[in-house]
């Protein structure tokens, strides 16, 4: 193929939009394995799609959403209305970070009953504290009056909203099925898919509302997981062991990891305990310590790049020693004890080699102790 030939590919819009919604929901939803999830979710979207699809406007617009079911990913239909995630969002390619995100001025209370309102939504239970925060910074203010439709039944949905104040109704197919008074959420199925509301919510009297749209919070979402990607992904690469990784291995892993933090002389794994994943260290260091009859005695200190908790799952056996936050707060990178068993099991054979080394610092700790 030619370079002018190349140059003359362009991504289709459907395919932007299908990639982008599994990308959003995989993101969210965290599942462990990404090939899984993915033959998972697209055999499911394949089943739900129409066997006909109608590209008339009229038509599309009348189209009853009874038959979605709000837990299930969307429909994917070829119509004239313009899909709002359609709209290409490249994390790599924004580099504003000082205007990412506009925030709107909130009081104390405000921002707690906003914290109580979505405390149990699923989808910011994935969140960092980072992102949350982000989110309901970019929360902005609604007022409504009585008679205002807040969202209309088959409309485009774009705003997730948060009830401050006001008794609102909710109706499908014009029946009343529901009333908020002065509390409550709707609409946040719009912050990931571009399917048609599934009922109308109408103000019956004056009112306060806190609102999301799908836009803010997908950029909010997004730069976030690739700022994490690449943050992790120069800590892994600095580790000398994960040198024999794959490009794409490192990657799956660096997705692996949860961020953890610990305070100045907090304890973080207890010898003796079960091992349910390893570290690594992306800020400050650690005391690695043992008992030794009552007291316990430090047998090393590790920094930035370096990593431990690594021999229990190896080995299969509890903690060997304990370890402590020193010297400040210490960020660490956590992997859970199935995600090293996917992604690293075959490292294992590198790894058994540090229970020679660590077998030996004891020797050498004994010796010493016998001495004194």
């Amino acid at each position: 193929m030619s370079s002018d030939s190349s140059r003359r590919i362009q991504v289709p819009d459907e395919l932007k939009e299908v990639l982008l919604q599994f990308s959003i929901a995989f993101l969210v939803e965290q599942p462990p394995d990404v090939i899984d999830y993915a033959v998972e979710y697209f055999t499911k979207l394949q089943a739900d799609r129409p066997s006909v699809l109608n590209t008339d406007q009229s038509t599309d617009d009348q189209v009853s959403v009874n038959s979605q079911d709000a837990d299930e990913p969307p429909v994917m239909a070829t119509s004239r209305r313009k899909s709002v995630f359609a709209e290409a969002y490249d994390p790599e390619a924004d580099d504003d970070d000082d205007g990412a995100t506009a925030v709107f001025p909130k009081t104390d209370d405000q921002r707690a009953r906003l914290v109580e309102s979505v405390k149990n939504v699923l989808l910011f239970r994935s969140l960092e504290k980072e992102q949350m925060n982000q989110v309901l910074d970019a929360m902005f203010e609604r007022k409504v009056q009585p008679g205002d439709y807040i969202i209309r039944q088959g409309d485009d949905g774009d705003n997730f909203y948060v009830i401050e104040s006001g008794i609102y109704k909710v109706y499908i197919n014009d029946k009343h099925i529901n009333t908020y008074n002065h509390t409550g959420l709707f609409g946040e199925l719009a912050l990931l898919y571009n399917m048609p509301r599934a009922a109308t919510v109408q103000a019956e009297t004056n009112g306060l509302l806190w609102a999301m749209d799908r836009q803010t919070f997908r950029r909010i979402l997004l730069k976030s997981a690739f700022r994490k990607r690449k943050m992790y992904e120069e800590l892994l690469n600095s580790v000398p062991m994960l040198k024999a990784l794959q490009n794409y291995e490192r990657m799956n892993l660096a997705d692996a990891l949860v961020s953890k933090s610990y305070d100045n002389g907090a304890r973080i794994i207890k010898q003796g305990d079960a091992a349910d994943g390893m570290y690594f260290i992306e800020e400050g260091t650690v005391s690695v310590r043992m008992d030794q009859e009552d007291a316990e005695v430090e047998i090393s200190q590790l920094g930035k790049g370096q990593y431990f908790g690594e021999l229990a799952l190896v080995t299969h056996r509890p903690r060997a020693a304990s370890v402590y936050a020193t010297g400040g707060p210490v960020k660490l990178a956590f992997l859970d004890t199935e995600a090293f068993e996917r992604i690293m099991g075959f490292l294992t054979d590198v790894l058994k080699r540090n229970i020679v080394i660590y077998e030996q610092m004891f020797t050498d700790m004994a010796r010493r102790n016998t001495n004194l």
